[in-house]
């Protein structure tokens, strides 16, 4: 991974960019090759994508690796899956770091097991003063789940008289997320074809662009993602306003 980041000399890049990572699995069966084989290549196009985001400049970047539903798939599936997500935290962190990166993740941890967590934790604590990318894996995460334990917090708060009802607004509620502290998605990109949001960031990309490729994740790369900034970049963002009366 290299320190020098390249300058977009036309437009700047989009600062949030979000990406759900799909079509491992569709990628190994084209192939004859069993799903793992498709998680760990989607494992390399990880490096490239972060690598690409370092080159482009972009300052935050969240990828969705692994849902809320995806416990439900088989057990040996899940395993390779968590095995893989503990091999990237012991092998790349240390990279990340050098380079600037950030990294977090949001998600139910308590299902991912103490090794995990305890790698998890060590990664974030290494790279917490690093700012020059924002690393969000989202990992054994749902936006609906996200949704109510936030609203549960607030009603918490006002059973035990520390708020008032007509107190909680928007801002108040987003600061109840995991994104806290992270500006909303500009950009939410989905691999592989299929155009729906799956459940991600459902409050958090409220404006965000949407981009659909048909590339698979294993596939991914840096000219996947300079694709995705050119259509966003040719799009007109109005946040609700009409085009006149902006």
């Amino acid at each position: 991974m290299t320190k020098a980041a390249s300058v977009n000399s036309v437009r700047p890049p989009p600062s949030h960019v979000a990406i759900i990572m799909d079509g491992n699995g569709r990628w190994a069966k084209l192939r004859g090759l069993p799903r793992i084989a498709g998680h760990r290549r989607g494992a390399d196009a990880v490096r490239r994508t972060v690598e690409a985001a370092l080159e482009l400049g972009i300052s935050y970047l969240t990828l969705y690796g692994f849902s809320s539903e995806n416990w439900k798939r088989p057990a040996d599936e899940v395993d390779d899956l968590m095995g893989l997500l503990r091999h990237y935290l012991q092998a790349e962190v240390a990279d990340l770091h050098g380079n600037g990166v950030r990294v977090r993740i949001i998600g139910e941890r308590a299902r991912l097991g103490s090794e995990t967590i305890t790698l998890i934790e060590n990664a974030e604590r290494l790279t917490r003063a690093n700012e020059r990318l924002h690393l969000t894996l989202a990992v054994s995460y749902g936006s609906r789940a996200e949704i109510a334990n936030a609203a549960r917090r607030l009603a918490d708060q006002v059973c035990e008289g520390c708020l008032k009802p007509d107190a909680i607004d928007e801002t108040m509620f987003a600061g109840q997320l995991s994104t806290a502290d992270l500006p909303d998605p500009d950009l939410v990109i989905r691999t592989s074809g299929e155009q729906r949001v799956s459940n991600f960031l459902l409050w958090q990309i409220a404006y965000a662009e949407l981009v659909f490729t048909s590339t698979f994740w294993p596939d991914f790369g840096k000219g996947d993602l300079e694709r995705a900034l050119n259509d966003f970049h040719g799009r007109e963002r109005r946040y609700g306003a009409s085009a006149e009366s902006r």
